[in-house]
């Protein structure tokens, strides 16, 4: 009898879920009800999905509003009307234009007009669709109005928004943050109702039993309205069904891109190779997932077709069917990849493609999906409100002073030192923490459906420009929809413009074909880099930890790449495992003290679990659970799903089949602890195999064309580093670094030979136009031939042209910055102001014999770090005081379990936690020589000598050794202090001088 609900999907208005809806309908005896979210049908799905639980059948619909004034609300007969709803709302979303007044006529869906708009439209005549809805509070008002003998179009409209007093405080809280005001500055037309609660369903009768008319339309109208989806086991794939014409048709051409790529992937075709191909192709046309297979070679083809770079990684790298037709770049027969991780007869969704492109091509790729395919959306996900934003918000609604606000935010309080105010807002923001704040888009998620997207949700248009439903990724799967997912990354925009910069470069090199994976897999030169952790720059493998972990593995083939990319994950490394699994790897005696059934069901990892795949290998061979079983427990540890009843089951069952198989409690539970620290984080093989593909890609550039690949590094944002260690990084392999040069530079970096000129991108204050406008007048007329002819040529403001001088663009001139500084000042002067267009005569300037000016190398150290961000000398030459100690990195091997003091240059910092919730610090530093040594503070320490900034430390501590790999655990560290800029404050500075002319 409720056909106006809101759930707290009704943003900034609702203040409870709609499984509490439906919890507080069943208690109070309703057993049909409307969910009526305010422009919003985030949570229909799931209404839908859970109502039977709770003995109810659902309606849904929406209530369309402009701003908080409600217009209508619209009620879906059935699964055309949700359609039309969802369409009529997505349009006026789109266009960022309001609502109607009133609403269209739709052929599958009801309208209720709330009284007062009625009033206020005068609104006599009413399809056949359409209602007058009347509250409790209407009633008073209903025998002294008009719309008393509309006695066919009258129905209960009971708003259900709070559940108490304390809801509807909440309300106005959000109502305020909504409308960015104080509480006590909230206008009333801002708000809902306090009256707009839930009454039991004998009590709501007993109201209008002087309007019986009123209950029988109401009744009327609820029974010819019905909606179905299919959920959980019951579900089906909505999916686009058919790829081409049917779907025979579909898996001649799957087996026909097959019989076309299987020449091209495997030399020679072995019988294990075509066992496992008919297998895999007898399943995917079993299971129905032809066409998602050829969905995803579209894309890919496309991407090829434009030059692209591609990887397709996620469970369906483990299948030979993705790598035969180009999907993935990993060969399952030679990894031995685990198939009923791609893909088992228990598995309802298909396997996961995680297709990633070039930052730089990703929208393009995305725009294709949207041409090519009709029934196509981007995956929402929603923004939930965090406690310290919460405090925040609701501390500037309560008014609290700025300082108040952040003492709240930090927990430096105790209940009894702060007043009510700063009690209300923690009591408050403790019921809003969690609430869903705003819709935004999934990371990578689109949707390729068979049915018209409106078929299921409404669609917003974010800034992007893609259709955007309003349902995530958890009730996405439980409808059957699942999603494509399309990312961005800048390894491979990295790999591509590298290539692009060897051959503008380096043109008469042959021609790079990066595709050629076997190759670099047994490049003995690229391997030893790896050994020693020689990567910066490559993608996946840069990181501290990760080349630690590869000189600790002593990794020097694609296999022991593949464990490591998995081993680093955090599950792995904090069960201990990690450990463990290095010093099998490298003792292998050790390896007999594996359970000898984990050690047989993974002898490639030595009994340890480290993939994916190794929870369902335990799971079925260890436990005993079916395959079913045990990819709900490989998706419950991810946390999508732990809170499930069926994970629950399953926990219980993998517990009870180990203690029939007599299996000690203590082996069961390491076991099962094994599997609960890292499942949710562990990568699948096929996974780990993906990112290693790229990983050999980037090593073979960054091996062979040092170079060019930093440069491409440096033009695409870098990586796990600053910018100042890749050219650092680039010095250490023959680069001669100049900053940005009027002549040679760029927006961008750009090489030439071995000299790299810093682009223009990194200077601070300069102004984009001016850079486009030198840009422009090089490439049309030329270099330029010195300070005179850049003036004449180019406009530009003494500020800017102060920045070029400053940073050294003008280099080329052979001119001193001082004088450079004294003749801008007087041609600048001289020339007035100028229009942007060419002169037909080039000024006459004067040139000013001026006197010799010094000039300090350290001045141009502390204008490159005003300027770029960073030096390009070395720190160690701007420090105060002299090195005290010459031992280097190199020496740590000498001093284990000793204690030394080496100097060096903060690389890169991070806090970790300990078990007791204490902090500790890991950093990277590099000595004169460039080497890498790693720095432990560990807690007692941590606090007492804390890292600021970048710059030289001296680093005192004890030399610890673990596989190979040293490191020091700081005892004390010292930050260097740098020489003084020699421009005194009292002498006259050039914008002092510049004032004075």
């Amino acid at each position: 009898m409720y056909l106006n609900c809101h759930s707290y999907y009704s943003l900034r208005f609702g203040t409870f879920s709609e499984v509490t809806l439906l919890k507080m309908a069943q208690a109070y005896g309703v057993t049909s009800l409307a969910l009526t979210d305010i422009n919003n049908t985030s949570a229909c799905l799931n209404y839908i999905r859970k109502a039977p639980e709770f003995g109810i059948r659902p309606i849904v619909g929406i209530d369309f509003r402009k701003g908080a004034e409600q217009l209508y609300v619209g009620l879906a007969k059935n699964n055309q009307g949700f359609q039309e709803l969802n369409t009529f709302l997505s349009k006026a979303s789109h266009l960022s234009k309001p609502l109607p007044n009133l609403a269209p006529e739709f052929s599958e869906a009801f309208v209720i007009y709330p009284f007062e708009k009625v009033l206020q439209l005068n609104k006599v005549d009413f399809k056949a669709h359409e209602f007058i809805g009347i509250s409790i509070e209407n009633l008073r008002r209903l025998p002294f109005s008009k719309y008393k003998t509309y006695t066919d179009k009258l129905v209960i409209q009971q708003a259900v928004t709070f559940r108490n007093k304390r809801d509807f405080n909440a309300h106005r809280l959000l109502r305020a943050i909504a409308n960015n005001t104080l509480l006590s500055k909230l206008q009333q037309t801002e708000e809902g109702r306090l009256s707009e609660q839930m009454h039991p369903l004998e009590e709501l009768l007993k109201a209008y039993q002087e309007f019986p008319n009123i209950i029988e339309n109401t009744e009327n109208l609820i029974a010819q309205c019905t909606i179905e989806f299919d959920f959980g086991e019951s579900r089906i794939s909505q999916n686009q069904q058919v790829f081409g014409a049917s779907k025979e048709s579909d898996f001649k051409y799957l087996k026909q891109l097959c019989d076309t790529g299987l020449p091209k992937r495997y030399s020679v075709i072995t019988e294990a190779v075509k066992k496992r191909l008919a297998v895999e192709l007898k399943t995917i046309l079993e299971m129905d997932f032809v066409s998602y297979f050829l969905i995803n070679h579209e894309i890919v083809s496309y991407a090829n077709s434009k030059g692209y770079l591609h990887v397709g990684r996620g469970s369906g790298a483990n299948s030979i069917v993705a790598y035969i037709i180009g999907i993935t770049d990993v060969d399952p027969i030679e990894l031995d990849l685990y198939f009923e991780r791609f893909i088992n007869p228990y598995r309802a969704s298909p396997p996961d493609f995680d297709i990633d492109f070039s930052w730089k091509d990703r929208d393009d790729v995305t725009a294709f999906i949207f041409r090519r395919f009709k029934n196509t959306a981007l995956l929402a996900t929603y923004n939930t409100f965090k406690y310290r934003a919460v405090i925040r918000e609701l501390g500037k609604v309560f008014g609290l002073p700025k300082e108040e606000i952040d003492q709240l935010c930090k927990g430096h309080f105790s209940m009894d030192g702060i007043d009510e105010m700063s009690k209300l807002v923690l009591k408050y923001s403790a019921l809003i923490k969690g609430f869903p704040n705003y819709l935004s888009v999934h990371s990578a998620g689109i949707l390729i459906l068979e049915k018209p997207i409106h078929h299921y949700s409404a669609t917003d248009l974010p800034p992007k420009g893609f259709p955007t439903v309003q349902f995530d990724m958890i009730i996405a799967e439980d409808a059957g929809i699942f999603k494509f997912d399309i990312l961005g990354q800048r390894g491979l925009a990295k790999i591509k413009e590298a290539i692009d910069i060897i051959k503008e470069n380096r043109p008469n090199e042959p021609e790079i074909d990066i595709t050629q994976i076997e190759k670099f897999k047994n490049d003995e030169t690229i391997n030893t880099l790896l050994s020693k952790g020689r990567a910066i720059g490559a993608y996946y493998v840069e990181s501290p930890a990760m080349r630690g972990l590869m000189c600790k593995l002593k990794v020097n083939d694609y296999l022991g790449l593949v464990a490591a990319s998995s081993v680093i994950r955090p599950g792995v490394s904090s069960s201990g495992m990690k450990n463990e699994y290095i010093r099998r790897h490298r003792e292998p005696e050790r390896r007999q003290q594996a359970n000898p059934i984990l050690a047989q069901i993974m002898p490639e990892t030595y009994g340890i679990m480290v993939y994916q795949e190794d929870v369902l290998k335990v799971a079925n061979q260890f436990a005993g659970l079916d395959l079913g079983e045990a990819d709900v427990l490989r998706r419950g540890m991810s946390g999508k799903f732990r809170s499930r009843e069926e994970f629950k089951r399953v926990e219980e069952k993998f517990i009870v089949n180990c203690r029939e198989k007599g299996y000690s409690d203590t082996l069961i539970f390491e076991v099962w602890d094994q599997i609960a620290s890292f499942a949710g984080y562990a990568f699948a093989k096929g996974h780990s195999a993906s990112y290693a593909v790229e990983s050999y890609q980037s090593m073979f550039l960054k091996c062979y064309y040092p170079l060019e690949f930093m440069v491409a590094v440096l033009n695409n944002g870098g990586g796990f580093y600053s910018a100042e260690h890749y050219i650092h990084e680039a010095r250490m392999w023959g680069g001669n670094i100049h900053s940005p040069c009027i002549n040679q530079s760029d927006h961008h970096n750009t090489i030439k030979g071995t000299d790299i000129y810093l682009g223009f991108g990194y200077l601070k204050n300069v102004e984009n136009l001016v850079v486009k406008r030198i840009l422009t007048e090089r490439q049309l007329y030329g270099m330029f031939k010195n300070f005179d002819d850049f003036i004449d040529r180019v406009v530009i403001s003494i500020e800017q042209l102060s920045i070029f001088i400053r940073i050294g663009a003008f280099s080329f001139t052979g001119l001193e910055k001082n004088e450079l500084h004294w003749q801008a000042i007087f041609k600048i002067n001289a020339l007035k102001k100028r229009s942007g267009n060419p002169t037909l005569f080039q000024p006459k300037h004067k040139n000013f014999e001026l006197p010799k000016l010094s000039h300090n190398w350290l001045e141009d150290a502390y204008d490159q770090m005003e300027l770029l961000g960073f030096p390009l000398y070395s720190y160690f030459d701007l420090i105060s005081e002299p090195v005290a100690s010459t031992t280097k990195a190199k020496d740590m091997p000498l001093y284990q379990n000793k204690e030394i003091c080496l100097y060096g240059i903060l690389v890169n910092t991070r806090f970790n936690t300990t078990k007791n919730n204490q902090n500790m610090r890991f950093s990277t530093f590099i000595d004169q020589e460039g080497d890498y040594f790693d720095v432990v503070h560990f807690t007692k320490v941590v606090d007492k000598y804390p890292i600021h900034g970048i710059g030289v430390y001296a680093c005192y501590g004890r030399v610890t050794e673990e596989f190979e790999h040293f490191s020091l655990d700081a005892i004390w560290t010292k930050k260097i202090a740098l020489k003084a800029d020699p421009r005194a404050s009292d002498t006259p500075s050039f914008d002092s001088l510049k004032k004075m002319n």
